[in-house]
């Protein structure tokens, strides 16, 4: 007599070796897919950059180490406005800030020891760290998270050299219009948040605080005020949510 053998509940559980792989391979494709557009604003870093008076070598460093690009933009746009570099650096800091909670929630998950920390800290942005969600499981959530880290930082340090290296070939990059990349550039970042109402409130409020003190401020003063504001506001309206 043959026995027929039907797969048990433990066995259901248990992903096929050919699906695993397609959601590896699913996963590897979207993070290099996400470095590969997000990279393409290097070209306008890297042209904002020289038009500011940036160097090639000082250009490619920030790309390199700051590898933020919201921060990049902020202080390359300080400098560009006539503002000092100190302004500039704050205002960076300040955009960077939240880099800082997402590392919160990714040290849990890829759990870095001593010197390892430096080079998934580095790469803590916002494509990674949204890569890192919601994948099923740990394994997936850490080839999310290397694959857009990594993928962004090679294609955004690519673009920031060709972008510098172009713009120095226009003897007027502002009348090709490389003048308004740094706001177009961050206002695509942020679109792709804007979900909700109570963002969309912090963004006009944003806006309207900036533009009530560009005026009369130093370059680089109305950004500060501006995320001081949505920060203030943001805090009040999180501890509103948790009373009773």
């Amino acid at each position: 007599m043959t026995r027929t053998e039907t797969a048990g509940p433990a066995d259901s559980d248990i992903p096929a070796p050919h699906s695993e792989r397609q959601a590896r391979r699913t996963v590897l494709r979207d993070g290099i897919s996400i470095g590969v557009a997000t990279g393409t604003y290097g070209l306008s870093f890297g042209a904002l950059a020289t038009t500011a008076g940036l160097s090639l070598a000082q250009t490619s460093a920030l790309s390199l180490l700051m590898f933020t690009g919201a921060s990049q933009f902020a202080f390359v746009g300080v400098i560009a406005a006539g503002g000092a570099p100190l302004a500039g650096a704050m205002s960076a800091a300040l955009l960077g800030t939240r880099n800082a909670l997402y590392g919160l929630h990714l040290s849990r998950l890829l759990r870095p020891r001593g010197a390892g920390r430096f080079g998934p800290a580095h790469l803590v942005i916002d494509e990674s760290a949204a890569m890192s969600l919601d994948r099923g499981s740990e394994d997936l959530s850490r080839l999310g998270f290397w694959s857009a880290g990594a993928g962004v930082f090679v294609c955004w340090n690519t673009a920031t050299v060709v972008g510098a290296l172009g713009a120095r070939l226009i003897s007027d990059p502002g009348a090709y219009g490389l003048d308004v990349v740094a706001p177009a550039a961050f206002a695509a970042l942020i679109a792709p948040r804007l979900k909700d109402m109570q963002t969309w409130r912090a963004a006009f409020l944003g806006a309207v605080v900036a533009l009530v003190f560009v005026p009369f401020a130093p370059a680089g003063v109305p950004v500060l005020m501006s995320a001081c504001a949505v920060t203030v506001v943001a805090i009040r309206g999180s501890r509103a949510g948790r009373r009773p």
